[in-house]
């Protein structure tokens, strides 16, 4: 029989891993909080036209990316790949336009079928929140205000910079488009086969092509900033004072684009370099023509998602709390002793780890495997003077306790 392996591009999360994927999820949601973000779930899987719609049908994403299969009532289903269009479908099939504004965090898998690689898989995790009726700058600057303090307080802020652009209004966008495409045209042969394909469909996503030859054609085309309307430009400047005015530092990327039309004005990526290529660890703008494509009214919204398993690796192993007390039974009725020890020092907040069996020996060698603090001995000396022993396992000296004040010995370690 051949041995039984997890699918491709998916991973177990186990001890550590598991440990520091909820610390990431517990900081983001805790802070979001904060900031008046209410937490949201959604299904992992949705209508396939709901993806189709918002990431647009000749998307990578939608093209080569999704898992996408038929249920038994015939329907097409896919995989959620990114969390934002499932929100924007929620606000619509649950009557919430007329609740604005809307504050909401998320975390959960994701899925694309990509090539993995470190801090990359085909089953991820994001953390994530969206702002959803609010048109005017500040909006924007509290969600990078909330991604910062995040970054912050999962203790990784001072190792990314935040990368900001702006991607103007629709008569920016457009105008902007004509130019890139016409300056494109010119190098047309130089282009990668991916950049010729999305010259005519997606010509702002070159800009943020990796491949070599791209790069060197894209650095000398035209500025989007040179293309914004004096509304678009008061927009970003107000952006950018309200990040000064809250100390946040930012360098303006003018090659950070979003290539679907429903984004405008505000794109923003939080990038570290102690991650190899894969460098963003947070991304978002503002949407604000997302849900009126889905056939809502127009509705204003930003946010962001972050990658949770590249959080994960940016901070390192995370700190495990209080290191839990042994407690080993010596005997049946030792053990039958500890049971109830066990459970009345957990009750009032003590991390203990019973030893289920294998006596004294065995008990000590699975507490020092764990790291416990302190061992508790509970045998027949112990029983008949209604007490237990309590070894400091760092330094090995012993105490005689009374039950009756064993909580109270023990408190440091709660």
């Amino acid at each position: 029989m051949a041995k039984l392996q997890p699918v491709r591009g998916t991973r177990d999360l186990i001890g550590e891993d598991a440990r520091a994927h909820l610390h990431v999820i517990d900081a983001a949601r805790a802070t979001a909080g904060t900031y008046g973000y209410r937490p949201i779930e959604t299904p992992v899987f949705e209508f396939t036209e709901v993806f189709q719609r918002t990431l647009g049908e000749t998307s990578d994403i939608v093209t080569k990316e999704m898992y996408t299969f038929q249920d038994k009532g015939g329907d097409s289903l896919t995989l959620r790949p990114e969390g934002t269009a499932g929100i924007a479908r929620a606000v619509l099939s649950g009557g919430l336009q007329n609740e604005l504004p809307l504050k909401w965090c998320y975390a959960g898998p994701m899925f694309r079928h990509e090539r993995p690689q470190k801090g990359r898989l085909r089953q991820f995790h994001q953390i994530g929140v969206e702002l959803i009726g609010v048109a005017e700058p500040i909006g924007d600057v509290e969600v990078i205000a909330l991604a910062a303090a995040t970054l912050d307080a999962l203790g990784v802020l001072p190792a990314t910079t935040l990368e900001l652009n702006t991607l103007g209004d629709n008569e920016s966008r457009g105008a902007y488009r004509e130019a890139l495409v016409s300056y494109l045209e010119q190098f047309r042969d130089r282009l990668s086969e991916d950049s010729k394909q999305r010259l005519a469909r997606n010509p702002l996503r070159i800009l943020d092509s990796k491949n070599n030859d791209d790069r060197a054609v894209i650095a000398d085309a035209p500025s989007f900033s040179d293309y914004l309307t004096p509304d678009a430009q008061t927009f970003f400047d107000a952006v950018r004072g309200g990040l000064d005015d809250l100390g946040i530092a930012y360098q303006i990327n003018p090659r950070l684009v979003r290539g679907l039309d429903y984004y405008c004005h505000t794109a923003f990526e939080f990038t570290t370099d102690q991650l190899g290529a894969q460098g963003t660890v947070l991304a978002g703008g503002r949407y604000d023509g997302l849900i009126e494509m889905m056939g809502g009214q127009p509705t204003p919204g930003v946010g962001w998602a972050a990658g949770i398993e590249r959080l994960a690796m940016l901070i390192g192993p995370t700190s495990t709390g209080p290191r839990p007390i042994s407690v080993i039974g010596i005997g049946p009725a030792g053990e039958k002793a500890a049971l109830k020890v066990a459970q009345d020092l957990r009750q009032t907040g003590f991390t203990i780890e019973l030893n289920y069996r294998g006596g004294l020996k065995r008990g000590l060698r699975r507490a020092d495997k764990i790291g416990a603090a302190v061992a508790v001995f509970l045998g027949e000396d112990e029983l008949a003077r209604d007490g237990a022993t309590v070894r400091n396992l760092d330094d090995g000296s012993q105490t005689d306790v009374s039950l009756a004040e064993l909580k109270d010995h023990l408190a440091e370690y709660r």
